[in-house]
């Protein structure tokens, strides 16, 4: 048997072989060609130059020899049978030709930039098997006829294709089993046809328009087993036929308009994990062979308008994990048996009318995790917290808007010692704040809010050393806030481990005009809300410890003395509001350092003095400080007199003294403006302008001036002089051949001056304000930024109404020229010179981030602004979007600014930058050295134009080697680049908190080039 086996191998090996030593046929070959000719981009390892070419040598092509496919060739030529050209950066339209490979049997052109229609002949491959033409961006319809009756695969998914389901494929392919059609522009009533597919088992129509009823014969598919309908427009009932599935493994129908009752053929399914439905109209009640489901282990139907009690049977579900049936019309009480779903941890019962209360048999629930009974009309806090302490493995807890009107329970024997979050907010709960949270050990997020509860605030909540999340207000608390507050440790340090809950498990936790927020733990900013209670006492001085603290509200109290200005020693603070309070004295100029301070209220209280400017306050509104009579200067409603810029005079100055002070004040002033009077009248007296030579004298002059203000930088780069004069020669004033190109807010232009010296002048030009800002964040930061990778201002200075940055020039441009502009760029940029430049990108990162004094943030890391000199060594330009902080402190406020595709997703919450949002555009940048592509590239098909979120699914489907740049992928480099790439993935949490430091990025890297088996962790 061995040598059997043996023998079979080698003719298959010698067969092989030799094909791939003959001819390739001469049909074959001009089909190729012309293919090739149609293209804008032409594929590497394809050569047409020669007449005695063999495509069979060629890239992606596998030849079998005539003989083998049992043709009758007389000179036993090769035939192609396999086309496999994914992911090689193809550009240009699919030729006809294509279909003249009467041979083949493997097409795969997915993951390029396809466009055009699909060409009729590929729909008439006899041999055909595998057609993937997805994540193009292929247009137009599906011919009427298609004829592949060897076909078993079919991926046309992420392209522009329009028109109706093409049915007619399943008239003579009997032997598809995947078809995915999924993110097209597919539209209409999903046809008959389908059921011709007898061998379909991957069915995939999402994020379509498909619309109407699914058709009988869809049921037919015995073999089906993922379905994928959800995002579409389907509607009308489901069929009770669907049960004919019986092999059904994943079902999504999210998403669309389908209603009446979910059939009860659930008892078919032998296989079924995953079920969900939410967001459609169903009604009715839960099937009972759903509710007996011995393999589901992913139930969702939220948001729906199912009824009646809910009768699940746990001693049936035995693989039941999540459970998702919030926001529906189910009645009656919670089931009691659900303690005996063995694998049950999430259960999002939220916004669902039940009477009674959280039963007893929940003692026994020792796998529940999450709980939402978010505005789920329970009542008896009491009892619900008594019988759920038993629950060792609950982590989250969400009882907002129930238990109205209730005491607080306070008994000292409750124990929830593994709870992480607790929210019991808007219920109106009387009493104190309860004891027993103090044995809450793990607490990291606690939220009490609009209730009434009374008395002091426990000063144990300083003990809390996980507690970052703390919401406290519109409640009637009274008593001065405790001193330890200021010494919460997660507040003081920020060591924070956040465990998120299941993905679809909401947090409904504040009551404002809007409704309800909802957001996931991580997203939570470490907060004190004290607000709207009858707090008394002073602002400790000592909140200047609380360094890691972003939110701090204490409005509407009874809080007295001053504003410490300690207070600026809370260097993360975004929000301070200490509104409608009882402060005297003035407003600590201190606080200008606070330069993430982005929200920023003092109104209503009885302040006094000048109000601060610079730094932050210049943004505020003077809402912010209403209610404030005397309070002065650019947001009162009177600006400073002298006497209230300066210390008040003494209670023993004589009235005499500032009577004296207003006259002599008085007369000055009409002095002083007589004066100006009579210059101005003199000056327009004596300049008289030659209407014919216009102002060429007071330009000559000006021009003469600024010859001498070219300022030069300290740095290696400028020991000798550059005069205005020098650039206008060697740009030519400036000419727009000069132009090398467009930076934020101006052209960039290339000089070489006389003495041979390359330089690279950033001319700065549009609206005064922004212009003004860039010139100086530029000037301050390039000047004190001195490292072999960042790029070298050499000077500035002003032309006309502009202003010029004078740089180092860099030979090679940059790295988005190289990547994604220049023809040969990507082939010329290997992995190791990739992940050089990376290397000493990081390294630029992190000298501006931790060595640079005063460090600085960049706002604008992307591939266009690392630039390559000669050499191919990475160095990080254009910091005109940053802006200097002092040290220790992690973040500037900002408008939202930056590059589409770069941007964090936190700036668009909070017009907050940090170090960690420079993490997040450089794992951008890492994907683009990875993969070759832009990270928004809107000419591609959706699901891929965000790469992103393409290189995330990708990821999820273990599919992580397509994502690679074909020009680089190797398999000597393959651990390397996937160690890269999941450090990448760090860098880009949505979490920035789980993002690494700059330090530890550029230790990765560094690993990473020295290590044969680098691990990103």
């Amino acid at each position: 048997m061995t040598v059997l086996v043996f023998c079979a191998i080698f003719i298959f090996l010698g067969f092989s072989s030799q094909a791939q030593n003959l001819t390739c046929n001469p049909n074959d070959l001009n089909s190729l060609r012309t293919f090739l000719e149609h293209l804008e981009s032409g594929i590497q390892g394809w050569s047409t130059n020669s007449s005695s070419v063999n495509c069979c040598n060629w890239a992606g092509i596998t030849c079998n020899s005539s003989s083998s496919l049992g043709l009758n060739d007389s000179v036993n030529s090769a035939r192609v049978v396999k086309l496999e050209l994914g992911m090689r950066r193809i550009v240009g339209n699919l030729s006809d030709s294509l279909g003249n490979l009467d041979q083949l049997i493997t097409l795969n052109l997915s993951h390029n930039s396809l466009r055009g229609s699909i060409p009729h002949s590929l729909f008439h491959l006899p041999k055909l098997e595998i057609l993937d033409l997805s994540n193009n961006d292929i247009s137009g319809w599906f011919p009427s006829s298609i004829n592949l009756p060897s076909v078993r695969v079919v991926n046309i998914s992420e392209n522009q294709i329009m028109g109706p389901v093409p049915v007619g494929i399943c008239i003579n392919s009997t032997n598809i089993s995947v078809m995915n059609m999924e993110a097209n522009r597919l539209s209409g009533i999903l046809p008959y046809g389908l059921g011709n597919c007898s061998s379909l088992e991957d069915l995939s129509l999402a994020t379509n328009f498909l619309n109407g009823s699914l058709p009988d014969d869809l049921f037919r598919l015995s073999n089906m087993k993922n379905l994928a309908l959800q995002e579409n427009q389907l509607s009308g009932q489901l069929s009770g036929l669907i049960g004919n599935l019986s092999y059904l493994v994943h079902v999504d129908l999210s998403l669309n308009q389908f209603s009446g009752n979910i059939p009860d053929v659930f008892h078919s399914f032998v296989q079924l994990r995953y079920f969900s439905a939410q967001s459609n109209s169903f009604s009715g009640r839960i099937p009972t062979s759903l509710a007996n489901s011995p393999t589901i282990a992913s139930l969702s139907l939220r948001n729906n308008s199912l009824g009646g009690t809910i009768d699940l049977n746990c001693s049936a579900m035995v693989n039941l994990v999540s459970l998702n049936l919030a926001t529906n019309l189910f009645h009656g009480n919670i089931p009691e048996n659900l303690a005996t779903c063995p694998r049950l941890r999430a259960i999002n019962f939220a916004r669902i009318n039940f009477t009674g209360q959280i039963p007893e048999s929940f003692k026994d629930f020792k796998s529940l995790s999450y709980l939402s009974l978010s505005n789920s009309s329970v009542s008896n806090l009491t009892a619900a917290l008594g019988v759920l302490q038993h629950c060792k493995n609950l982590t989250t807890l969400i009882l907002t808007l129930n238990f109205r009107n209730e005491p607080m329970p306070n008994y000292s024997s409750l124990q929830f010692t593994g709870l992480k979050t607790l929210v019991i907010a808007n219920c109106r709960l009387t009493g104190f704040i309860p004891q027993w949270l103090f044995g809450c050990r793990e607490l990291q997020l606690l939220d009490l809010s609009w209730n009434r509860l009374e008395g002091p605030i426990p000063s144990w909540f300083g003990n809390l050393s996980s507690l970052f999340y703390l919401d406290l207000s519109n409640n009637s608390l009274t008593g001065e806030i405790p001193k330890e507050l200021t010494g919460m440790q997660s507040l003081v340090n920020g060591n924070i481990s956040v465990e998120e809950p299941s993905p679809d498990f909401p947090l409904f936790v504040r009551r404002n005009v809007s409704g309800y927020k909802y957001r996931q733990v991580g997203s939570f900013p470490p907060t004190l809300e004290l607000g709207n209670n009858f707090l008394t006492g002073s602002i400790w001085p000592e909140f200047s410890n609380l360094k890691e603290l972003h939110v701090l509200d204490l409005k509407c109290n009874n809080l007295s003395g001053t504003i410490p200005s300690s207070l600026s020693g809370m260097t993360s603070l975004e929000t301070l509001d200490l509104s409608f309070n009882n402060l005297n004295g003035t407003i600590p100029s201190s606080l200008i350092s606070l330069n993430f301070l982005s929200s920023f209220s003092v109104s209503h209280n009885d302040l006094s003095g000048e109000i601060p400017t610079g730094g932050q306050f210049l943004t505020f509104p003077n809402s912010s400080f209403e209610g404030n009579p005397s309070l002065c200067g650019e947001h009162a409603s009177h600006p400073c007199l002298s006497n209230e810029r300066t210390p008040h005079l003494s209670a023993g100055k004589s009235r005499g003294t500032i009577i004296a002070m207003s006259v002599g004040i008085g007369v000055g002033t009409i002095i002083l403006v007589s004066l100006v009077y009579f210059v101005i009248l003199w000056l327009s007296k004596g300049k008289v302008v030659d209407p014919e030579k216009g102002d060429t004298d007071v330009n000559e002059k000006d021009l003469e001036e600024l010859s001498n203000l070219v300022f030069l930088c300290q740095n290696k780069d400028s020991d000798k002089e550059i005069f205005l004069d020098d650039l206008l020669k060697a740009t030519d004033s400036f000419d727009q051949s000069h132009i090398i190109g467009c930076g934020g807010y101006g052209l960039v232009y290339k000089a070489i001056l006389s003495d041979g010296r390359k330089l690279a002048i950033k001319r700065l030009s549009g609206e005064h304000f922004e212009m003004e800002r860039e010139f100086r964040a530029e000037i301050e930061t390039l000047s004190r930024a001195q490292h072999p990778n960042l790029v070298h201002l050499q000077g500035y200075c002003k032309y006309k109404k502009d202003k010029l940055l004078i740089y180092s020039y860099m030979e090679n441009g940059s790295l988005d020229y190289w990547l994604h502009e220049k023809v040969d760029g990507p082939s010329s940029l290997d992995w190791e010179m990739r992940l050089q430049i990376a290397q000493g990108a990081a390294r630029g990162l992190a000298y501006l981030h931790q060595s640079c004094e005063p460090h600085i943030l960049h706002r604008d890391i992307k591939s266009s602004n690392i630039l390559l000199n000669e050499n191919f060594e990475a160095h990080l330009a254009d910091f005109g979007l940053a802006r200097l902080i002092l040290p220790n402190v992690t973040h500037v406020t900002t408008d939202l600014v930056g590059t589409l595709g770069y941007i964090p997703p936190e700036y668009g919450q909070s017009p907050v930058a940090t170090y960690k949002g420079d993490i997040y555009s450089f794992g951008v940048v890492l994907l683009e050295l990875l993969t070759g592509r832009r990270p928004m590239d809107m000419c591609r098909p959706r699901g891929s134009r965000d790469l992103i979120s393409w290189v995330t699914q990708m990821r999820i489907e273990k599919r992580e080697t397509e994502v690679f740049d074909p020009f680089i992928y190797d398999k000597q480099y393959a651990k390397e680049m996937l160690a890269v790439l999941e450090f990448a993935c760090l860098c880009l949490s949505e979490n920035p908190r789980t993002r690494p430091c700059t330090q530890q990025l550029l230790s990765c890297l560094d690993n990473i080039g020295s290590t044969p088996t680098s691990n990103p962790s």
